[in-house]
């Protein structure tokens, strides 16, 4: 199979780029700098140049392959809003160029919000004002339109060396206030999955083509008090809660995501993918002490 990838040259997106080519499928990566473009070609893959605002080369990305990945965004949380609308865009584009052809059209998502204080399921559609929500919606208007369009939703700690991500971001805060924190009684719950588990999800879902929502997600819901209590431990600093009305000053934007008890299942995932993950849970990992070398960068 070809297959046409954004975000090839991530954290997520290396690790699927792997994936695919070890399973014998041919790859070919966005890529918008001569670093991006260097990198996918020494991972084995071809170079589309361009990136998430230039349509045309999604759609030319997208109309030669087999099956396409959505997952590049702009992590811009000052703007988040403009940031959506252009993912928006980017699926338009990319759906569009397949439209008819019935062939795989996977989009990154995510479980944060999809059915606060319950375990949230594949089956669960994304409800409220999010800003992501109308690019799900679009994906999933695909399937309508002669696409086999499906969303990989991540648990919102995706683990493993090189992560720069929601935990990297929970270390650097405890290291500069002196304090490993969680908010309030810290019950809320985060799900979680190892990159490699994540790309293995990714590589069933665009070669199956299911339609609806996967889940990637290995560990259902792991207490925030428990990822602070691990972080103290490693870091050698207190571990304390902090009252959710201080938690935006503690934790800047990550207050709003760290607070929110959002389990999920992935279930139906297992079985309709038959995907297993294998690799180590994000306490395991954080206790294999990468995540505090600074050389790592995770």
């Amino acid at each position: 199979m070809r297959v046409f990838i954004t975000g090839a040259s991530g954290f997520i997106g290396s690790a699927v780029l792997q994936e695919l080519v070890r399973a014998g499928h041919q790859v070919v990566g966005l890529a918008r700098s001569e670093a991006s473009a260097a990198a996918l070609t020494a991972a084995g893959a071809q170079v589309q140049r361009g990136d998430l605002e230039d349509l045309d080369a999604l759609r030319a990305g997208a109309a030669s392959a087999d099956g396409v990945i959505h997952l590049a965004f702009i992590h811009d949380f000052s703007n988040f809003a403009a940031s959506a609308r252009t993912d928006e865009r980017a699926v338009q584009a990319l759906g569009t160029a397949i439209e008819g052809s019935g062939k795989p059209l996977v989009v990154a998502s995510g479980v944060i919000a999809l059915a606060p204080g319950r375990v949230a399921t594949e089956r669960d559609e994304a409800t409220g004002s999010f800003p992501r929500t109308a690019g799900m919606r679009m994906t999933m208007s695909f399937n309508e339109r002669g696409v086999r369009a499906s969303l990989v939703r991540f648990a919102p700690t995706v683990h493993g060396r090189g992560d720069h991500g929601f935990v990297p971001a929970l270390i650097a805060i405890a290291r500069a206030k002196g304090v490993a924190g969680y908010i309030d009684d810290g019950s809320s719950r985060w799900p979680a999955v190892h990159r490699f588990d994540a790309a293995s999800c990714v590589r069933l879902a665009v070669e199956k083509g299911p339609t609806g929502a996967v889940h990637a997600i290995a560990e259902e819901g792991i207490p925030t008090r428990t990822i602070a209590e691990a972080i103290g431990r490693h870091l050698k600093v207190p571990v304390a809660s902090i009252p959710a009305a201080d938690a935006a000053a503690h934790f800047g934007f990550l207050g709003e995501f760290f607070g929110m008890d959002s389990p999920a299942s992935s279930a139906v995932t297992r079985e309709l993918l038959d995907w297993n993950p294998v690799h180590p849970g994000l306490i395991a990992d954080l206790d294999e002490g990468h995540y505090f070398d600074a050389n790592d960068g995770g």
